[in-house]
């Protein structure tokens, strides 16, 4: 029906997340018909960021330098380290301004059917940090997912012979302006179980 080269540019639209076969086919027509010139821009932007982007020494997250600005930043709390599994959640993290430490950014879970094993996710790297660093508080911030809790366990695990350093988790539970009777069990049974004193 389409020309195979069209067919090859819907195929290269489906790799984005939430993309399907007719969501990538609009897009196509869209750049094509309506947009080329912003099609140009969108190429040119790709070819700039996979030549120049790429990992911060420290906290993995992407950057133009060798190491990121939040990681140059020496006004930073040097004494907390923030693990987290992706860039966008140190990136949700950062806009909210509550936290003034550094960050370890994962690139997933442990997954060993997907092959993300400690090696993949850099946790050796991860403790070679937490040791030359002044790090006091190790915060666990995957997400209250099976992956996440148990790449946060894990996490726990190999950092147990470090004595001085403070290994914590964030807290899951209630979402703001939810009600009780909507929740499902495990978020329930997560949000009774790190109840706090009032």
């Amino acid at each position: 029906m389409y020309p195979k080269q069209f067919i090859a540019l819907i195929e290269s639209l489906k790799i984005l997340p939430s993309i399907g076969q007719k969501s990538a086919t609009r897009m196509a027509f869209y750049l094509l018909e309506k947009n080329p010139k912003g099609a140009k821009n969108l190429i040119e932007q790709l070819r700039i960021n996979l030549e120049n982007m790429r990992h911060c020494t420290l906290c993995r997250t992407l950057t133009d330098q060798v190491i990121c600005e939040i990681c140059a930043d020496t006004s930073r709390d040097k004494t907390r380290l923030c693990v987290v599994e992706h860039t966008a959640d140190f990136h949700a993290l950062e806009q909210l301004n509550i936290f003034n430490g550094y960050y370890y950014i994962l690139h997933g879970y442990l997954s060993p059917l997907d092959g993300l094993g400690p090696d993949e996710l850099g946790l050796d790297q991860l403790r070679q940090q937490i040791l030359a660093a002044e790090v006091k508080e190790l915060i666990l911030a995957t997400n209250p997912t099976v992956e996440g809790n148990a790449t946060a366990f894990y996490i726990q695990e190999i950092m147990h012979d470090l004595k001085d350093l403070k290994i914590s988790r964030i807290a899951h539970g209630v979402p703001v302006g939810s009600s009780i009777e909507n929740l499902d069990g495990g978020t329930l049974f997560h949000a009774f179980n790190a109840r706090q004193n009032l």
